[in-house]
């Protein structure tokens, strides 16, 4: 095992705070891959964090038994620029793990956008993300790094289920509104690591901020969805369509959906890439025609209506304590009592990961002639139902997806875009990404297509 930072190869790519309780499920979800499916050799990757000894136990434990394959291990501290620096230049892509990111994520994408080098991450932070974009996208552009957040169950599952779900309105069918619900499956409790809950309850704290941050910045071309405003989300209700109580979550996975339906407003036909040839352009452009402008909301769903009461209450204590240093003292010291055992600073244990799963299911209303919007008063008489499902989202489906943008953005790179800060499905649509996730366990589904009264 490598420990030198200068003077060793340029590597694909390197994985920051690689012995995070996240970060090592992503080292271990890597290591599957790194040989190249078109023969051209190895992939060849580094893990780097503060801690050297720690990142040689997690590049023991990824390696599940084995003899840990030849991989560098490289010191980096994010509070040290110098240092941020010395790492860009051993990498072309740096996947960072060092949540929560509104405290440590800045310096990573202020050194990759200097150095020229790709940046993904796993946040659900919007205001880190949105910060990110206003900060460094000009900057970005000019030196060829791509930057690309939510690259993690938030919000890949969200942006393609969109995309999938919007595609499967075949003329002269429209859609006009998909709402997407959330359950998540286990024979045991389903635990969340601190870090997560960190960062949730960072983004009550600076609620204010992130409304202040889109004040201050220019507007974009407003979404122009065909047909009647949105209807005004409830609370709770019963989806008798899927058999869900819902309730309204506050989710990171609207606010990025937005995001590149915005970038679409402005250039829909997608992102030109690096280097594309007349195909390129073509296949480009006819994915966009089929991914149609609709209002997208979010929600947790459950087959009993006693889980929601309980949802409701985490989410008060979270809000009211949330809004005070006092308040997010007490919260984060004692996540087990205030989260009513859902987050542990232990995290989950690797039998309650592997029991847990996900589904998330989208229910698309529309209309099934675009005609149809042209006449007076008329309503939605089209529902679509599609649905992902995969392993846990925090420690497996966020390692798959993570990886899998990586390896799009090690092998595919002239085909994306040549620099920017971006949303992940702006990014990834057009590509394989959907398929590639499906050969990892992370199933999409057409469930049902019907019109309605």
């Amino acid at each position: 095992m490598n420990t030198e930072m200068e003077g060793g190869e340029v590597l694909d790519a390197v994985i920051l705070g690689a012995s995070g309780f996240t970060g090592k499920y992503v080292v271990r979800e890597f290591l599957t891959h790194l040989e190249r499916p078109d023969g051209q050799g190895l992939r060849r990757i580094g893990i780097a964090g503060r801690n050297r000894e720690k990142l040689g136990e997690t590049l023991r434990w990824a390696a599940q038994g084995a003899l840990p394959p030849s991989i560098p291990i490289l010191e980096a501290d994010v509070t040290d620029a110098a240092s941020m620096a010395a790492l860009c230049r051993r990498t072309r892509l740096i996947l960072s793990c060092v949540g929560p990111y509104r405290l440590y994520g800045e310096p990573v994408v202020a050194a990759c956008v200097e150095a020229g080098v790709d940046y993904l991450d796993i946040t659900g932070e919007p205001e880190f993300m949105e910060r990110m974009e206003a900060l460094y996208h000009e900057s970005a552009l000019i030196s060829g790094s791509l930057v690309v957040s939510a690259c993690g169950y938030d919000s890949v599952p969200a942006e393609l289920g969109v995309i999938f779900h919007a595609r499967q309105w075949e003329p002269p069918s429209v859609p006009h509104s998909v709402d997407s619900y959330l359950v998540l499956e286990s024979d045991k409790q389903i635990v969340g690591n601190i870090t997560t809950f960190e960062s949730a309850v960072l983004g009550v704290a600076n609620a204010d901020e992130l409304h202040k941050l889109r004040r201050s910045r220019p507007r974009r071309p407003k979404l122009q969805v065909p047909g009647p405003p949105a209807s005004k989300a409830k609370s709770i209700e019963h989806q008798k369509s899927i058999g869900l109580w819902v309730v309204k979550l506050p989710s990171s996975d609207a606010a990025v959906v937005r995001r590149t339906q915005a970038l679409l407003a402005e250039n829909p036909h997608g992102l030109p890439a690096v280097n594309e040839n007349s195909d390129l352009v073509e296949n480009r452009r006819k994915f966009w025609s089929e991914v149609k402008p609709l209002y997208f909301g979010v929600y947790l769903g459950s087959k009993s209506f006693w889980s929601i009461p309980r949802t409701i209450c985490i989410g008060l204590m979270v809000v009211l304590l949330g809004r005070f240093s006092w308040g997010r003292s007490l919260l984060l010291k004692y996540p087990e009592i205030f989260t009513l055992g859902q987050f542990k600073k232990r995290g989950p244990t690797e039998e309650e990961v592997r029991s847990a799963s996900f589904k998330m299911w989208f229910l698309g209303h529309g209309y099934s002639d675009e005609s149809h919007l042209l006449q007076q008063g008329s309503k939605p008489n089209m529902e679509v139902v599609t649905r992902i499902s995969g392993p846990e989202i925090g420690y497996a489906t966020t390692p798959i997806t993570l990886v899998q943008c990586a390896l799009l953005v090690i092998d595919q790179r002239q085909s994306l875009p040549k620099g920017g800060v971006f949303p992940p499905g702006i990014v990834f649509g057009p590509t394989d990404l959907q398929e590639r996730l499906e050969k990892r366990g992370i199933l999409f589904e057409l469930i049902s297509k019907k019109t309605i009264s």
